[in-house]
């Protein structure tokens, strides 16, 4: 086992649904403990409605701009430095409602939850339209379910 050092800007890139995941690091990495990327959205952008993942933790941590999060209970404003730890269970979502871009951390555990994205992106460059009829397919792959919101 050695430590893994990953340069500046290095990583696996996937946009999907025009948020740029650049995952630094994978599954394959870290023997499944862990994923690690970072993300940016532009002015508008939804990242995730509310959803449940059953399988895996999240954690969200804004490094520029602001994101909306919803946490379970509501929608709050999160700028640098606010961190959001989704547990299995916990209901949460994402976006950008500011009219600047946003860049954040996301951490999983365990790993694998990249393998969604992959997923979406495939099927979007095969011609698929993203919607939330399709997005609930491929995230119930992996033990994720839509949160309702009154």
């Amino acid at each position: 086992m050695r430590a893994l050092l990953v340069p500046p800007g290095e990583g696996e890139l996937i946009d999907v649904a025009g948020v740029e995941h650049l995952f630094r690091l994978t599954s394959a990495q870290t023997g499944g403990r862990f994923g690690f990327e970072e993300f940016t959205l532009g002015p508008g952008t939804v990242g995730a409605r509310p959803h449940v993942h059953h399988a895996h933790d999240e954690f969200f941590y804004v490094l520029d701009g602001e994101l909306t999060l919803h946490d379970g209970s509501g929608e709050v404003t999160a700028g640098p430095g606010s961190l959001l730890a989704a547990l299995r269970g916990a209901p949460h979502g994402f976006r950008n409602a500011g009219d600047a871009p946003a860049r954040g951390l996301c951490l999983y555990t365990p790993a694998g939850y990249e393998d969604y994205f992959r997923q979406v992106h495939a099927a979007v460059a095969g011609g698929a339209e993203v919607d939330d009829e399709m997005l609930n397919e491929f995230r119930g792959r992996f033990n994720t379910t839509p949160h309702r919101t009154a």
